[in-house]
């Protein structure tokens, strides 16, 4: 697991990225990119979790996605109560439908907060439960201005731009530092803050994994 560190902008390049020990870097192949907003399979896998590619079932889940005429957000029904995010298809249009298609398929259902750093952050979306794991895929980078405020939804990555797959996090704070390299593509809603905020203040152990699992028991998208 990465170690954290003692100054919250020395985390940037550990603790959003997935776990880097045990982590391999892999090239985006241009020839096998997909409809899905470029979304490209791994050329190999990074854990037992993505061996099997959800690529396919993502893309048939969003194919009936309409950003101009519809407002989607994300329905987080968690252990410690319910998160609700505002997606900005605007910005980050591929990161908006891989979250969207990956809700729909259940594929966060059961899963944890597997990393929460107090003033900072709440990171979750990892299958394995260690932030090594993904859905088989990765999609390219939407870096916009959008700014890493408290709520803001980001992806999480490796320390290369096209890595995200399926791990996201929640800032706590204002962290400038994030901005432009991390892409930002939503908000937790003001009522959802007082559940964000408790999800981030849980005690937490080696690796900044809460000591007592914070679970997603069920996300849903919902169109308002």
């Amino acid at each position: 697991m990465i170690r954290r560190l003692g100054v919250i902008e020395t985390q940037v390049a550990t603790a959003l990225n997935h776990s880097v020990t045990s982590l391999r870097f892999f090239a985006i192949h241009a020839n096998t990119c997909s409809t899905l907003t470029n979304v490209c399979p791994l050329s190999n896998p990074l854990s037992h979790s993505q061996i099997m590619s959800r690529l396919a079932e993502v893309e048939e889940a969003t194919a009936d996605l309409d950003f101009q005429n519809k407002t989607y957000q994300i329905q987080l029904n968690t252990s410690e109560g319910e998160i609700h995010l505002d997606l900005n298809p605007d910005v980050a249009p591929g990161h908006c439908r891989n979250l969207i298609g990956l809700t729909r398929i259940g594929y966060y259902d059961g899963l944890i907060f597997h990393r929460i750093i107090k003033g900072f952050m709440i990171q979750g979306g990892c299958p394995d439960g260690n932030g090594t794991g993904g859905p088989g895929y990765q999609i390219p980078a939407e870096f916009n201005d959008t700014p890493h405020d408290p709520g803001v939804l980001s992806m999480a990555r490796t320390n290369q731009p096209d890595t995200a797959g399926s791990q996201f996090f929640i800032c706590l704070g204002k962290h400038t530092h994030l901005d432009g390299s991390y892409t930002a593509f939503g908000k937790a809603t003001e009522s959802s803050m007082e559940t964000v905020n408790k999800i981030g203040s849980v005690e937490c152990g080696p690796g900044d994994r809460p000591v007592n699992d914070i679970t997603i028991t069920k996300a849903t998208v919902v169109e308002l």
